[in-house]
């Protein structure tokens, strides 16, 4: 795959589709590698007609890993933030959104649909904040606003994600993504054990960096509530949540559609924190079909 350089890093990149129609850009959560964007959902929004550029974020997959920063004390600063105390992070979420605007500059794309999935709908949304000619729309998916007074995520699903392997093993790094996976996932549009296997093994094959995933949580953690700043949000903007998600509870895209204007809400009954192959169809329908409606009232502008 191809690497682009941007902030003072360099990214992993894959497109889809054709250069010349409109740019749409993926942007993952905490931990994940661009592989985690289902290639049938990448291939089917090029084939609604878009150029489709998925990557990895800083600190995961084959991007610029912070090893300078040092080894993540997740624990610490979570217990700090329970308690009302300052999260310290080695770089924050407007770093990353910061990564994804100057990324787009560096591939010759001056503004893209913007997609972002549970933290990679953070650093859209701060995309869309920090740099708005960039951002010919905005989708937040699986994703909150970093408002303290909303519901926060089940135990159980907090642990699956937090919750080291057994050891450092191939088979242990696979089991405890599966299983992971299964807890947060969506009831209504679950994997096959083979899906999941091939899914995981897939990112555990390509490149492991925990204290990669740990700095990434690390920043969350520190980011302020967006609900204020949101409201300066002028791009088009659809927020999609799974009605069951146990990671990310429904209010947070609730909340994020209530702060920022003429925002559409789309919630899923039946899907979780996931993007299954059964998701998929849903996923294309509701993103790609905004993306499509946008791109029509534009051209109907012109």
């Amino acid at each position: 795959m191809p690497q682009a350089h941007a902030n003072g890093l360099t990214f992993e990149y894959e497109t889809f589709g054709q250069a010349q129609d409109p740019p749409v850009l993926l942007i993952m959560g905490v931990g994940c590698q661009l592989v985690m964007w289902p290639d049938s959902f990448c291939t089917g929004l090029a084939d609604l007609g878009f150029h489709v550029i998925r990557y990895d974020n800083r600190d995961v997959g084959l991007s610029s890993k912070l090893e300078a920063a040092g080894a993540p004390d997740i624990m610490a600063a979570v217990t700090a933030q329970l308690s009302g105390q300052p999260v310290t992070a080695p770089y924050s979420l407007d770093d990353m959104a910061d990564d994804a605007a100057e990324l787009l500059a560096a591939l010759g794309l001056g503004r893209a649909h913007v997609v972002g999935a549970s933290m990679g709908g953070m650093i859209a949304q701060l995309l869309a904040i920090r740099h708005p000619h960039t951002v010919t729309s905005l989708v937040s998916i699986m994703s909150t606003t970093g408002n303290p007074a909303l519901s926060a995520a089940k135990p159980e699903a907090m642990a699956a994600l937090l919750t080291p392997p057994a050891d450092t093993s191939r088979d242990s790094l696979i089991a405890q993504g599966v299983n992971t996976w299964k807890v947060i996932g969506s009831p209504k549009y679950p994997a096959s054990d083979q899906e999941l296997q091939a899914v995981v093994a897939r990112s555990v094959d390509r490149m492991v960096c925990p204290d990669g995933f740990g700095r990434q949580v690390l920043a969350i953690l520190a980011a302020p509530a967006r609900n204020e700043a949101l409201k300066r949000i002028t791009a088009p903007t659809m927020v999609l949540h799974g009605a069951d998600d146990p990671l990310v509870p429904v209010d947070g895209g609730k909340d994020t559609a209530a702060a920022i204007p003429g925002a559409r809400l789309e919630i899923i009954d039946g899907m979780g924190h996931d993007f299954t192959e059964a998701l998929v169809p849903v996923y294309l329908d509701t993103v790609g079909g905004f993306c499509r409606e946008v791109e029509a009232g534009r051209a109907a502008a012109e």
